[in-house]
């Protein structure tokens, strides 16, 4: 090991520098360690303080490229201290009257000051206060239009919002604060809006893609807003040419939501978009078992496991929780009939934003 004297010039490549003097700029990233050393010059003994410099060449770190609609996106724009104050346009009940709960669909004004992209969701603060005397703590909402909104200006965001009531241990009918507040709101009320947040179920950019989505309940929500761009709007920089795949899961037929929307779309472009129902109380596969998504899913098992081994195949899940264990045990046996671990793969997949879950 080489001693430099303070008075030396030092190139980029020295392994010691003396400390007294300022080391040169490197293009590497340096790790300095100041030593004491001796050094013997005509009989006389000195002490020099030197560093001794470790020189280590630093991994420039690549940023992944979303394959994701999320250039220039924008996430909390209102918080709950300040929220947005939307008044109610329409509020629709859109499942019959034998249907198992109320599903509301609505539509708030915005004036373009609440920019969202399909996939996002708002929070909503109902108005009052807690049994503590706090303010009610805002509740999210996965939105159920596309970015221009039902009325194509970007002034509106939509919300597809069941009633929630339920009787507890004690016998009590308990109406939940948030869903109860959205339901009965009427054309001209004030909603608290905050947000818009998440990036999870952001649309991919490629409009070639095969977009497989599962939804159960409410769930269809963000899958209303894919599915507006994807065939309902016309846009200069997209055009969707790939499959789209939809599974709707619910307990009634009258509890199926929009319908009429998704059977049009169907109609209108056979060849781009997939539609399945599975009405639990109502249908049953083969084997007499109750049609849930999972069973829907399992008579496509073999189409939908080619399918997820496509690069440009994405699938998208929200609804209720339990729905992902079920698709799980479809998956497992077939990805090891061809050597994966399904587990693995799916880790893959999710690495590749190509396994995308909001569940409840």
């Amino acid at each position: 090991m080489a001693v430099v004297a303070a008075s030396a010039a030092v190139p980029c490549t020295s392994s010691l520098v003396a400390a007294v003097q300022t080391p040169p700029r490197c293009s590497t990233s340096r790790v300095s360690l100041f030593k004491s050393m001796i050094a013997v010059r005509g009989g006389n003994t000195t002490t020099i303080l030197a560093a001794v410099v470790t020189e280590t060449q630093t991994a420039k770190k690549v940023k992944k490229e979303s394959r994701k609609n999320d250039e220039g996106l924008s996430t909390n724009v209102f918080k709950p201290k300040e929220p947005y104050i939307g008044r109610c346009l329409l509020n629709t009940k859109i499942v019959g009257d034998d249907a198992p709960g109320e599903t509301w669909h609505m539509v708030f004004t915005t004036e373009g000051k609440v920019p969202y992209r399909e996939g996002q969701s708002i929070g909503v603060v109902p108005p009052g206060t807690d049994a503590n005397g706090k303010p009610h703590k805002l509740r999210l909402y996965s939105i159920a239009s596309s970015a221009p909104g039902d009325f194509g200006d970007y002034k509106t965001v939509s919300l597809c919002v069941k009633r929630l009531v339920y009787t507890n241990d004690k016998g009590e009918v308990v109406k939940g604060v948030c869903s109860n507040f959205l339901c009965d709101l009427k054309p001209g009320e004030e909603v608290a809006i905050t947000g818009p947040v998440g990036k999870e179920m952001l649309m991919p950019t490629d409009p070639n893609a095969t977009i497989i989505m599962l939804a159960t309940g409410t769930g269809i929500a963000p899958f209303r807003g894919f599915l507006w761009r994807m065939f309902f709007e016309k846009h200069d920089d997209y055009k969707y040419n790939g499959l789209a795949w939809l599974f709707l899961g619910v307990p009634t037929s009258s509890s199926l939501l929009y319908r009429e929307e998704f059977e049009k779309m169907q109609g209108d472009y056979p060849e781009n978009f997939r539609l399945d129902f599975a009405v639990s109380r109502e249908q049953a596969n083969a084997k007499g078992e109750k049609m849930y998504i999972q069973t829907r899913m399992a008579e496509y098992a073999e189409e939908l496991w080619q399918l997820l081994q496509k690069d440009n195949t994405f699938v998208y899940m929200c609804g209720l929780k339990g729905m992902e264990k079920g698709i799980d045990d479809i998956m497992t046996s077939l990805a090891e009939r061809d050597g994966y671990v399904w587990a693995d793969y799916k880790k893959q997949l999710k690495k590749g934003e190509q396994w995308n879950v909001e569940v409840y």
